[in-house]
């Protein structure tokens, strides 16, 4: 399917990938770690703490470098058209307060689709020494515009075997998104997105009121892998990767089911999937294509 006329015309620039943005610096303290982990109901006491930071605090430091990129990339006028699809984390090693942080990205590519554009931005963490401390692939929609071509990488896939739906789960976590969750999470994040603090914004957008952040679901879902299969030890934690599929409301019971999916190189892999407790058909999965690698 095409879109109209005028965004036939739409065209990406090309010479904009691979472009590498301004860098960012970010100092961590103990109290916005902590800030951060109780705005995700975290119950790690290392992250309760601000001794380390929780794995999608990861997030926090390169936010100001997320989407520039896209638009240095795409045309201006399909920037209200962008979701995030997909996040992925390779930790080297965990924050930690005092940590003087330098993030900067670039988009690496893009594949027009029949119903949008999927383009994958690569994010790179270090310190002001140069050590590197995570990288990230973001994976942006671009809804209802088909840019017509491939080009340049894609984020690294990290698909749900559906045959493991046959299979008992190693652990099931029930957790419940708070009425005030966004409120707390927005200022902890740094994300100041309207939809998720004001009805009356989220409600004209089509949502039907307020939604939770895709990034604080995530995290949700890191502490429930690393409680239940990691030894709440984040410094074990080596990649974390989720496709956000249906939106999550505040007031949601979610379940996220582990499953144990291989080993290889010192390490463990595990799948997981998200599910909003009694939602309405078609409307349950919120986390799909979860991966965590674990060191043994």
């Amino acid at each position: 399917m095409t879109d109209t006329a005028t965004d036939d015309e739409l065209a990406f620039d090309d010479s904009g990938l691979n472009r590498w943005s301004d860098e960012d610096r970010f100092e961590v303290t103990r109290e916005r770690i902590v800030e951060y982990a109780e705005a995700t109901n975290d119950p790690i006491p290392a992250h309760l703490a601000g001794d380390v930071a929780p794995p999608v605090f990861a997030i926090v430091p390169v936010f100001e470098s997320l989407l520039t990129p896209a638009v240095d990339v795409a045309p201006v006028e399909l920037i209200p058209r962008v979701v995030h699809g997909e996040q992925d984390f390779h930790f080297h090693r965990p924050i930690r307060p005092g940590d003087k942080l330098v993030s900067r990205a670039k988009m690496i590519g893009y594949e027009g689709l029949e119903n949008g554009t999927r383009a994958a931005i690569y994010l790179e963490c270090r310190t002001e020494d140069g050590e590197l401390v995570n990288e990230q692939f973001v994976t942006t929609f671009f809804r209802g515009h088909d840019a017509g071509k491939k080009i340049g990488e894609l984020s690294p896939e990290h698909k749900f075997d559906q045959a493991l739906i046959d299979r008992p789960p190693v652990a099931t976590v029930v957790q419940r998104v708070d009425d005030d969750q966004t409120f707390r999470y927005g200022p902890a994040a740094g994300d100041p997105m309207p939809i998720h603090l004001d009805e009356e914004v989220a409600t004209d957008a089509g949502l039907p009121g307020i939604i939770a952040h895709g990034l604080c679901t995530m995290a949700f879902t890191s502490w429930a892998v690393l409680t239940e299969v990691g030894g709440s030890d984040v410094n074990r934690l080596k990649r974390l990767a989720v496709r956000f599929s249906k939106m999550v409301l505040p007031g949601d019971d979610l379940q996220t089911q582990i499953w144990k999916v291989g080993s290889a190189e010192n390490t463990t892999s595990y799948a997981f999937q998200t599910a909003r407790i009694g939602a309405p058909p078609g409307q349950q999965m919120a986390i799909t294509d979860g991966l965590a690698v674990l060191a043994d």
